[in-house]
């Protein structure tokens, strides 16, 4: 009789990864950091348990957009309040907080349930070269999206 290979948490591997998120394209290098966090690149995957990876994101304020989402593409927040929603446009998140744009993206692409939130703790975003997780002694990561033009 054989069995379906439900991995143990002993026996799930946990890697430290660094991206450097320069010149990038946004959707593309967060699809891509959403399936190393969820563990989908690895042979022990299994849907219902974190079997991914911690990621690294520097050089957030680096990363690039097509077209005219600069100006376009809104981030909408609400204070809970009547009347407390804001927005602000790419380029003005990106002077702001560019942490977040990367963030946002990528917590769009996990599960939204407990799962995709205990996913979402295991990734780093900082903004310039420096982060500090040197001693988990990360991997460089090279991720090959279209590169920016």
């Amino acid at each position: 009789m054989e069995k379906t290979h439900i991995p143990t948490k002993d026996s799930i591997e946990k890697k430290w990864y660094v991206v450097d998120a320069t010149n990038q394209r946004l959707g593309r290098l967060a699809s891509e950091i959403a399936i190393i966090l969820r563990g989908k690149n690895k042979p022990t995957y299994t849907p219902h348990m974190d079997t991914g990876d911690f990621v690294i994101v520097v050089n957030a304020e680096k990363v690039m957009v097509t077209g005219r989402k600069r100006d376009q593409k809104l981030y909408r927040r609400h204070s809970g309040r009547p009347g407390g929603m804001k927005t602000e446009t790419f380029a003005e998140l990106q002077a702001r907080i560019p942490e977040r744009i990367i963030e946002k993206a990528v917590k769009g692409m996990l599960p939204k349930n407990s799962l995709g939130r205990q996913l979402f703790k295991k990734l780093k975003v900082y903004t310039g070269q420096t982060h500090p997780h040197e001693a988990q002694q990360p991997q460089e990561l090279t991720i090959k999206t279209i590169p920016g033009g």
